[in-house]
């Protein structure tokens, strides 16, 4: 079904894990793009510094320093950037952690949950306090940062790999709970970018190819602006996809026809034309 409701370009963002790496870039170039973004981090230098940054390009910006898998503490955050930005058109959610890269039986049982409370519960906070709010003023966009874990089988690091798939499903959900509402959602995986995270994985070792950051900022960007909004619901890498790439593929189909009702979405596949599974799982 196509989504009719038009959602009117962004004007404010709040940005999760926005003090360094993906985070700060992509601030910056909202901000850049003319936004007013609220930097959410962990570590208040380096949030202060990243809002200094921002009001030095001329836009407003909020600093807010929150664990986002606390409840109360989200909830505080996002009151207190809805209060100075007035309201939040585009939620990043960045923050991110990755568990040790070993099989299920050797890893951590702590380590474990507390990536998927990072990866899970923090995005389901963020756009539980957020959501609201951009139903209200007819709609908004949430974008959360995801990967080739999310959409692919991996060798360890299981939790990693379970809440990035986990958060492909929340996406959809969104998509599917929201958008006659007016709310777009988007996973964005960022390929493989230069930061701390990918420099611990043990994956990455000896790696001399990253893929630029700024292909990540140029795509949320667009996010922003509301040029992408025929793939609310979707998986996009920016390793493979542009928003140039996005905008033909859309405008090449009628109707409904891309991205369509599958493609780009996590799907359980048939094992061949004799399967008797139906290529869409039934509801029940």
């Amino acid at each position: 079904m196509a989504d009719v409701t038009t959602v009117v370009p962004a004007r404010t963002a709040l940005v999760t894990g926005g003090a360094r790496g993906i985070g700060r870039a992509v601030v910056l170039g909202l901000a850049g793009a003319g936004l007013d973004v609220a930097v959410l981090g962990r570590d208040a230098s380096r949030v202060d510094d990243v809002v200094a940054q921002v009001r030095a390009l001329g836009r407003r910006s909020v600093g807010l320093v929150a664990d986002v898998g606390d409840p109360a503490a989200v909830d505080a955050a996002v009151a207190r950037a809805e209060a100075q930005l007035g309201g939040i058109d585009l939620l990043v959610n960045n923050a991110g952690r990755i568990d040790a890269e070993v099989p299920l039986w050797e890893a951590d049982p702590d380590e474990w949950w507390s990536v998927m409370e990072t990866n899970v519960r923090g995005p389901f906070l963020l756009a539980r306090a957020v959501v609201p709010g951009m139903l209200a003023r007819g709609g908004g966009r949430v974008v959360d940062l995801n990967s080739g874990a999310g959409s692919h089988d991996m060798d360890g690091a299981t939790a990693y790999n379970a809440s990035k798939t986990a958060l492909l499903r929340i996406g959809s959900n969104l998509h599917l709970s929201g958008r006659t509402r007016g709310l777009r959602t988007f996973e964005v995986s960022p390929g493989v970018v230069q930061t701390d995270l990918t420099a611990s994985m043990d994956m990455h070792v000896g790696r001399t190819e990253w893929t630029p950051v700024e292909r990540t900022v140029e795509m949320i960007v667009a996010i922003a602006a509301g040029e992408l909004d025929a793939w609310s619901g979707t998986f996009v890498r920016v390793t493979h996809d542009s928003p140039a790439s996005l905008r033909a593929a859309a405008t090449a189909g009628s109707g409904d026809a891309v991205p369509g009702p599958e493609a780009r979405r996590l799907r359980v596949t048939r094992f061949g034309d004799d399967d008797p599974m139906p290529g869409a799982l039934p509801a029940r």
